[in-house]
């Protein structure tokens, strides 16, 4: 029996990277978890990783999980994505907003539609989700909800980096902004048992994405395993029980800060790419 069971998680962006490993381990602890994403077939996306993978991987390690296609950036599809995974699994008790779609591009040559599409999925859509699970988190007593952010949402120093001038300031702006919904939604939904909060890697992880956008190196010894981020989002998904972390809310944190602060050991491996 894991802390989770009995749970069912959705989880978005899932098909690869930080998306699948946190569905994966909510899966182990016993969590019905709705893989999400848009990528249903290989070849379908410039990276690797479909929903089905996800699922089968969870599947095959005696965990119950379905692949749902959604397109994030559509409203009509996050809607059925949630009709659906309540008609599958049950009543929603967390919800995970991971997808996100990016583009590197100095504020000067942003094309606007790419700008909308971005905040659309990185922001739009956690809000939207939100509005659609809370009722039925409130009248089951709690529930949570946890937005993956990014260290980019911190203000830049000046002189800048060569990290902050390439191109990141709408990345970061769409972060900024998740949080600060994160920590007023929390707020919100505090006397409901409804926690809230925003997980970043404390270092980049390598995953298809970042090693796409040549933020990381598959080799880079300074990386975080996505295992990290995994084990942390577990705490702040309900399955903080066993290190007494049961009411953590309103929280912007930080995956290793996180589990160091709680005495819980940090991940040294890594399941995906």
């Amino acid at each position: 029996m894991g802390v989770l069971e009995g749970k069912t998680a959705i989880v978005t962006g899932a098909s690869r990277g930080i998306g699948a490993e946190i569905a994966m381990r909510l899966a182990e602890e016993g969590a019905r978890v709705a893989v999400a994403a848009r990528t249903t077939e290989a070849g379908d996306a410039r990276l690797p990783g479909t929903i089905h993978d996800t699922a089968a991987t969870i599947r095959s390690a005696g965990g119950t999980a379905v692949a749902v296609a959604a397109d994030l950036s559509r409203a009509d599809d996050r809607e059925r994505l949630v009709a659906d995974v309540r008609s599958e699994l049950g009543p929603i008790d967390i919800c995970v907003n991971n997808a996100a779609v990016t583009y590197f591009v100095p504020v000067e040559q942003f094309n606007l539609r790419r700008y909308d599409l971005m905040f659309e999925v990185q922001v739009k859509a956690a809000v939207h989700l939100a509005q659609l699970v809370l009722p039925e988190m409130r009248e089951r007593g709690g529930g949570w909800i946890l937005n993956i952010s990014s260290i980019a949402a911190v203000h830049p120093r000046l002189p800048p980096s060569e990290r902050a001038t390439r191109g990141g300031t709408v990345y970061g702006m769409c972060k900024a902004a998740l949080e600060r919904f994160t920590t007023g939604l929390a707020a919100e939904v505090y006397a409901d048992g409804i926690m809230v909060n925003a997980l970043s890697p404390n270092r980049v992880v390598p995953t298809p994405g970042t090693l796409f956008h040549s933020l990381t190196t598959s080799d880079d010894p300074n990386a975080e395993p996505p295992a990290v981020m995994a084990e942390a989002a577990l705490v702040l998904c309900g399955g903080g029980a066993t290190s007494g972390a049961t009411n953590l809310t309103g929280r912007i944190a930080y995956s290793q800060d996180l589990l160091d602060e709680l005495g819980i050991p940090v991940p040294t491996t890594q399941r995906t790419p």
